[in-house]
This record gives structure tokens, C-alpha cells and sequence, in this order.
């Protein structure tokens, strides 16, 4: 998977006036990299048909280079032919989904520590989700947030990409890639904001920043 990454994490009970289905148009269409469809109160038929209408909106937008994962429901994703899944901790081990779905299926962990992130590795994972890096409400039940410090000790030690979750805005990008992140991921900052679009600019202005300062470093 190419990097740095933004991956976009849909919250439709957090969107007011307008549909989930739109939001996942305008979110590929600004140029995300991953789109994971989190809405664990549908139905398997429901998740079916979000998984394929993102899918036929992905096509018709040319953004083939965008990943659709579903959050947990292996059988769901394999069934409407989305990119992959994205697991929590009381999911399918990543070895077992791994053992039947082979690359280029894409699977994805969500992790609190570092032994968590070790582990969805070892099992075979693309790539890992850690949080809450800062302080945020939906992710109050797990604890306080680890901090960059702890970002940066899992990030040391980990070869596959590493996307900060918790707390994220566009002044902490910078940061959390300076830590070792191989990008982002969030809800509230595509949800929230007046233009998806100009969200994503502004997160793609600051992975440059960091990108140049890396390769002034390299050059002396």
C-alpha cells in the first residue's frame, strides 16, 4: 500500500442532512485512499448494498486506486467484492481471514498497543489502525490516549504501514507523520468540515511539508 494514507471511517448516525452513500462519493472523490465502511448495526443485506453502490460510485469515479474495506464482516465483503476488511479485536483472527482470503484482499487491524499491532502483523495484516493517539469522545472506553510517544515506539518497531487514530485534525497530521505514521485515519475530520475536498488538500498540504523536511534531512 502506497503512503502517507488517508483513510476515511464512515459514521452515518454523525451526518445530518445528507446520505451516507454521498458522503463515501464526495470522500473518493477528494482523493482518500481507503474508505472503511463502519456501521455495525446494519443488516447483512444493508451492508450488501452500501458495499456495492460505494463500489459502483468508486468505479464511476475512476478511483481505482481507492480501497473499500467493510469494518468486520468478512463474509459481506467477499460477497460484494469490496477491497477488503477492516478488524477489531473481537473480530476473526487476522490469520484465519488471511488463510482463506489471500492477497489482494486487504485486511486491516485496528490496535491499542504494541503488542496488538506485533501480533496483526505476525497474522499476516496489510495494515494497522492505532488509537486513540490524542484525546477523543468516541473513543473514551478505551482508555487515555497513548500519545505520540507510544505512536512513535510502534511505529519503530513495525514494518507494515501504521495509520494514527483518535483525536486527529489537520494541525496534528504533521506530528503523528513526524512520529512515524504512515498517514491517518478518522471520522469527525471528513465528516466534519464544509468541504470534503478542501479537508483533504489541507491533509495533503501538510504529508508535503513533512515530505520535503524528510528529504532535506536525507540531502544532508
Amino acid at each position: 500500500m502506497n503512503n502517507p494514507l488517508l483513510c476515511y471511517i464512515t459514521d452515518r448516525r454523525q451526518l445530518s442532512s445528507v446520505s451516507l452513500a454521498s458522503v463515501i462519493s464526495e470522500t473518493l472523490r477528494a482523493g482518500v485512499d481507503i474508505v472503511q465502511i463502519r456501521e455495525k448495526d446494519l443488516t447483512s443485506r444493508e451492508l450488501l448494498a452500501l458495499v456495492e453502490e460505494a463500489l459502483r460510485a468508486s468505479r464511476e469515479l475512476g478511483r481505482g486506486g481507492a480501497r473499500l474495506l467493510l469494518n468486520d464482516r468478512v463474509d459481506v465483503a467477499l460477497a460484494g467484492g469490496a477491497d477488503g476488511v477492516h478488524l477489531a479485536a473481537h473480530s476473526m483472527p487476522v490469520e484465519v481471514v488471511r488463510r482463506f482470503a489471500p492477497r489482494p484482499f486487504v485486511i486491516g487491524v485496528s490496535c491499542h498497543s504494541l503488542g496488538d499491532a506485533m501480533a496483526a502483523e505476525s497474522g499476516g495484516a496489510d495494515y494497522l489502525v492505532l488509537g486513540p493517539v490524542f484525546e477523543t469522545p468516541s473513543k473514551l472506553g478505551y482508555g487515555p490516549p497513548l500519545g505520540l510517544e507510544k505512536l512513535r515506539n510502534v511505529t519503530s518497531r513495525i514494518r507494515i504501514p501504521v495509520l494514527a487514530l483518535g483525536g486527529i485534525t489537520v494541525e496534528r497530521i504533521r506530528p503523528c507523520l513526524e512520529a512515524g505514521a504512515s498517514g491517518i485515519a478518522g471520522i469527525r475530520i471528513f465528516q466534519d468540515c464544509e468541504s470534503v475536498q478542501e479537508r483533504v488538500r489541507e491533509l495533503r498540504a501538510e504529508i508535503k511539508l513533512v515530505e520535503k523536511s524528510r528529504s532535506r534531512e536525507v540531502k544532508k
